[in-house]
């Protein structure tokens, strides 16, 4: 936010960094074990003015780890918020406000509900109270009296971090403000927006800037920070979303060729490779395994406020919340084993349209699924924890009726699996698993490559690198053989399977100019009835949808607008 109150927490030269660095040192020591080994060596801990903290490296290392712990990611601090972009599309439902008016059309400047990423740096945190500490740290490192090496590091690291939240920005709300210095108490707050594509190139020129700065691979200490590697996935990303409609409605090749290129450099480092098991790969004892490229390491007792994903996910029958409720619309995107999509749509009626070459029945659905659907989608009857995951009525144990609480069961038959350790015994008490989120991995680099080569002319070499996702060990399905526009609709639904709640899908179909299409269809529930031993399976509606031309960007808070005169609002939501 860029206003006289809010936009950036205005840094003053002159004040007492003690409680900052004292707080930073507890609650970031987590995350790097290299923070451990100095930053509580200095004295005296009572008084760090601004230029003691700039003339040690081990507090500037500090103040750098807590750039990283304030970036938002989405399963964030509060329960309520977890996976909060899926539940603004097509994925998900969330239970309890923040998503329901977006998805009914009503998202306003006076009323964001998730889609917020604005206003967060009032609780410092979010993407502008990330670049007010890497401005800060650049008006500072210059002269900060520590190595030529750690300082290279470091501000690889901070280019990396600002780059990304001001790509973050653009891709929500449009052009930004471009800031890249701190304020000073006598500057004006009141900055214009600078346009999309100003705010576009300062994120490639950083991302380059950083890549040529940062290590390839750090000890096993450091393990979590950004990498070459992880500015190359940034930067393969941010081209892809470049060269989509969205921003490039008369189709330039050049765009496409260059998130082509960006991902192939991610490729060529040779340091990445799908891992062999997709169910255990998002877990903490996984976390920097051979396909993870850049992920977000947790602690629930250093860091207890920073990740509630198993209490928001777990089903009410396990003592979770049972937040997050996957739509029929999801699990309808799943193949048979053989390849073939179950559902082709659905009649004006509600009822199913059934792909007679599927072999699928639509009274015993969740059989023969491609296997990543066990691994993403807590269905009736799916194991989970030494007995069968129960959605039916009546009286199933995570349904309304079930013996702990009905207010945390799910509204659409489904539960999330994904990223849940079974390891986990009381989701509800301190026995969390602190899984990573993980901001990139090789898969989806695989997949923006295919996307690029694809609108490169190239269906044969799109076809092999989605194949090569769809082959990974465990999952082997089919190969994909389609080509022209039936092959685009394939690469579509290959991203919604693969990247599934990993906060994909929002950005996807907005820079496809696809989301009147498919966020438009209502929200879809399954009610399973169960008649003594006999199940019956029906879909329904349950939560409308809406989605206009204006909601291709996200508004501005309204707050914003009337702090600072010379930001305008985006179009259609004056």
């Amino acid at each position: 936010m860029i206003s006289k109150y809010c936009m950036f927490t205005k840094e003053r030269n002159r004040i007492s960094y003690i409680y900052i660095y004292i707080s930073l040192i507890i609650s970031c020591v987590f995350i790097f074990s290299s923070c451990k080994k100095n930053a509580l060596d200095i004295e005296p801990l009572g008084s760090f003015s601004d230029p003691a903290v700039w003339r040690d490296e081990a507090l500037i290392g500090t103040f750098v780890s807590n750039t990283y712990r304030i970036m938002p990611h989405d399963f964030v601090g509060n329960p309520s918020r977890a996976l909060g972009l899926g539940c603004v599309t097509d994925e998900c439902y969330k239970r309890g406000g923040g998503a329901d008016f977006i998805n009914s059309g009503n998202l306003t400047p006076s009323n964001l509900g998730i889609l917020d990423f604005w206003n967060t740096a009032v609780n410092s945190s979010g993407y502008w109270a990330a670049i007010t500490k890497c401005n800060l740290f650049f008006d500072r490192i210059g002269d900060a009296p520590i190595s030529q090496s750690a300082k290279d590091q470091m501000s690889g690291e901070m280019k990396f971090l600002r780059a990304f939240a001001y790509f973050n920005m653009i891709s929500l709300y449009g052009g930004v403000p471009l800031v890249t210095k701190p304020f000073a108490l006598t500057d004006d707050f009141n900055v214009p927006r600078d346009t999309y594509e100003t705010c576009f190139k300062f994120v490639i020129d950083e991302l380059d800037a950083a890549a040529a700065l940062l290590p390839a691979e750090y000890a096993a200490k450091d393990q979590g920070r950004i990498t070459k590697g992880a500015a190359l996935a940034a930067k393969a990303r941010a081209l892809l979303y470049d060269a989509s409609v969205l921003h490039n409605p008369g189709n330039d090749q050049a765009k496409w060729q260059k998130a082509a290129d960006a991902a192939k450099a991610v490729m060529d480092l040779n340091k990445y490779s799908l891992y062999s098991d997709y169910a255990s790969l998002f877990f903490r004892g996984n976390s920097y395994n051979s396909e993870v490229i850049w992920s977000r390491p947790f602690d629930r007792l250093a860091d207890p406020e920073q990740t509630y994903v198993d209490l928001s996910l777990y089903p009410n029958g396990y003592n979770g919340f049972g937040q997050i409720h996957p739509l029929q619309n999801i699990v309808d995107e799943f193949e048979m084993t053989n390849g073939q999509k179950p559902i082709l749509g659905y009649n004006s009626d509600g009822s199913q349209i059934i792909n007679p070459a599927a072999g699928y029945d639509p009274q015993n659905p969740y059989v023969n699924r491609d296997p990543r659907f066990y691994a993403t989608i807590l269905f009736d009857g799916a194991p989970f924890k030494g007995r069968p995951v129960e959605t039916f009525l009546p009286g199933g144990m995570d349904s309304n009726e079930g013996p702990l609480s009905a207010w945390n069961a799910t509204l659409t038959g489904y539960y999330v699996r994904k990223f849940l350790d079974e390891t986990v015994t009381n989701p509800s008490g301190n026995n969390h698993s602190s899984v990573p989120y993980i901001y990139f991995r090789y898969a989806e680099v695989l997949l923006n490559y295919a996307e690029a080569m694809y609108n490169l002319g190239d269906e044969p070499t799109c076809r092999q690198y989605l194949n090569l996702i769809r082959s990974r060990p465990g999952v082997e399905m089919p190969d994909i053989t389609e080509s022209g526009p039936a092959l685009m609709d394939r690469i579509i639904q290959e991203r919604r399977v693969e990247l599934v709640f990993e906060g994909h899908r929002y950005h996807d179909v907005r820079r496809w100019k696809i989301a009147p299409e498919v966020l438009n269809i209502p929200g879809k529930k399954m009610n399973i009835q169960k008649t003594g031993s006999t199940k019956t399976y029906t879909v329904s509606d349950f939560n409308p949808r809406a989605f206009f031309e204006r909601n291709y960007l996200v508004p501005i808070p309204q707050s914003e607008i009337e702090k600072n005169p010379l930001l305008v609002q985006n179009p259609g939501y004056n």
